[in-house]
């Protein structure tokens, strides 16, 4: 029997800071078994990963998967191009969108999804520094709205 749920093992927090996120979709990631291991250990970073698409295939680049201990011969290079598995239909879409200007591909997190492991990956548009700071600006306004409010009521 599989175990049902879902459980996060690695989230690219600084693409929320980085980018607009426009859209995002489930993708299958193509992995050895020694990677899927060292994956459910934890062991990897997607922080400076981006994935592109070529020939109508999706894949991911950058995403680092720590070299499993026991996987001696099996083992494969840790920054090595991985294929992510989505619908021909998502494909085309993300074709199109990035087609247009400043449009890329982003994972933010990676995941076990009833047993496999998943790859989030968002449409996403880069954030001029003005746009930053504005973010920056509006979550630290929240924050002492919240605070002030909580020390009235005390």
């Amino acid at each position: 029997m599989k175990t049902k749920g879902i459980k996060v093992l690695a989230t690219n927090r600084k693409a929320r800071h980085e980018f607009f996120i426009e859209d995002s979709y489930e993708a299958g990631i193509v992995l050895t078994g020694t990677e899927v291991k060292s994956i459910r250990q934890g062991k990897v970073n997607i922080k400076e990963s981006y994935a592109v698409i070529v020939n109508g295939e999706v894949f991911i680049q950058g995403m680092h998967i720590s070299p499993y201990e026991q996987g001696n011969i099996y083992n494969v290079d840790p920054l090595r191009v991985r294929k992510l598995l989505l619908h021909r239909r998502e494909i085309r879409k993300l074709i199109g969108e990035t087609k247009q200007k400043g449009f890329t591909l982003v994972p933010l997190s990676i995941y076990l999804k009833d047993g496999r492991v998943k790859v989030e990956i968002a449409l996403a548009k880069g954030k001029k520094l003005y746009d930053k700071r504005d973010t920056i600006a509006k979550k630290d306004a929240e924050r002492r709205m919240k605070q002030h409010s909580s020390e009235k009521y005390q």
